[in-house]
């Protein structure tokens, strides 16, 4: 009988060693099946949380060395997803929205020179010149191949709305935004702030 040569018991470990391979992809494939079928899940489940920006508020504007934007009475379906202020480097705050479609928008203000601070939170969005109104002021209408922006200039502060939400949101957005002193009740509703519209607001050009 003749004896298997090194080439056929290579051959024949290869061909084991793929089988169990397949053996258990198919065992593991199996296991995951019934690990979706019997615990529960929500395939509906949104993965992008709202975030409740109250307490934020309250703070920004007790801090800030300008009035603090924050929206109220937008239409039903935006929802707060990110805020935060930074008391250091021009006082920044920042508050994102998605719209009713799923796009973004960002309130951002800052004392910080608009030269600079309108491109770097605007993803580099340029100036086009033009002007829309928005609650009786002048915004600065920007545009970028990411986001485009309505910047609006007052003394000491730059206020812009940005995000990948078309132009009509963004200006929803603008014409919602409200501001109100540290001593105002920050205990309604996120947004329901009192107050006026952007306070100080001018279409003066922004400090360089």
């Amino acid at each position: 009988m003749p004896h298997a040569t090194i080439e056929s018991v290579a051959s024949k470990r290869g061909k084991q060693t793929v089988r169990d391979m397949i053996l258990s992809m198919l065992v593991i494939t199996a296991v995951a099946g019934v690990v979706y079928i019997f615990i529960p899940h929500d395939d509906k489940a949104d993965p992008v949380k709202a975030v409740d920006y109250r307490v934020e508020l309250a703070t920004a504007r007790r801090a800030a060395p300008y009035p603090v934007a924050a929206p109220a009475g937008l239409t039903e379906g935006w929802k707060p997803t990110s805020v935060s202020y930074e008391g250091r480097n021009g006082s920044g705050w920042h508050l994102g929205f998605l719209d009713p479609d799923e796009k973004y928008v960002a309130v951002e203000q800052s004392t910080a020179p608009a030269k600079k601070y309108v491109p770097q939170v605007s993803q580099h969005a340029e100036n086009t010149g033009r002007t829309r109104e928005v609650s009786g002021q002048a915004w600065e209408v920007w545009k970028g191949s990411k986001y485009d922006a309505l910047v609006l200039h007052a003394e000491g502060v730059t206020t812009v709305v940005t995000g990948s939400a078309p132009a009509d949101r963004l200006a929803e957005m603008a014409g919602a935004l409200k501001t109100a002193s540290a001593d105002d009740d920050a205990s309604d509703a996120p947004g329901a702030g009192a107050g006026a519209g952007v306070a100080g607001a001018s279409g003066a050009p922004a400090a360089s």
